[in-house]
């Protein structure tokens, strides 16, 4: 799709059009229900069901809870600064900044593995939503901000990921 204006043609970004409009809103409320859903089952349901694993299942459990929770506030860091730029509280070179904190390649371990079929059902289900979801905000990420969040990211030379996270969420959070 091409716009034209005093003689110029603009490629235009599907995925960046979606993002700085109204369209965004959806994606942002999937992605934050799924990061609450995911709290309360940790917390709750998922609590009771971690206990009842075998050593290898219980194992895992606790691996790919961390994945999915780091998965999940990178996916939310990545909204709330789009947001942000959206309502025109920072702006894109603001959000770029912030932006390159944010990683949005968070594996998970393949269904084949050792006690992955263990697992429970529900949680197997906000795994595989948050991977969907994670690859969908990566190609929206990709194509709005270039090339691959993957290569744009640096890691830290000192500090913690999850205090780098808590860091990054304050700042959107105070933006909004």
């Amino acid at each position: 799709m091409q716009e034209q204006g005093h003689g110029e043609t603009n490629t235009v970004k599907l995925a960046e059009r979606r993002v700085f409009s109204s369209s965004f809103k959806p994606l942002y409320n999937e992605g934050m229900t799924l990061v609450e859903r995911a709290a309360e089952y940790l917390d709750g349901e998922g609590r009771a069901a971690a206990k009842t694993l075998t050593r290898v299942g219980a194992t895992l459990y606790a691996a790919e809870s961390m994945r999915l929770t780091t998965r999940l506030m990178q996916i939310a860091s990545w909204l709330l600064l789009q947001r942000a730029a959206n309502s025109g509280e920072m702006t894109r070179d603001q959000v770029a900044a912030e932006k390159a904190k944010v990683r949005l390649d968070t594996t998970s371990a393949p269904t084949d593995t050792a006690g992955w079929t263990e697992l429970p059902d529900t949680f197997r289900t906000i795994v595989d939503h948050s991977l969907r979801l994670q690859a969908l905000v990566r190609r929206m990420d990709d194509e709005i901000y270039g090339e691959p969040a993957s290569q744009r990211y640096v890691a830290p030379q000192r500090g913690n990921p999850v205090s780098d996270q808590i860091n990054l969420l304050h700042t959107a959070f105070a933006r909004g």
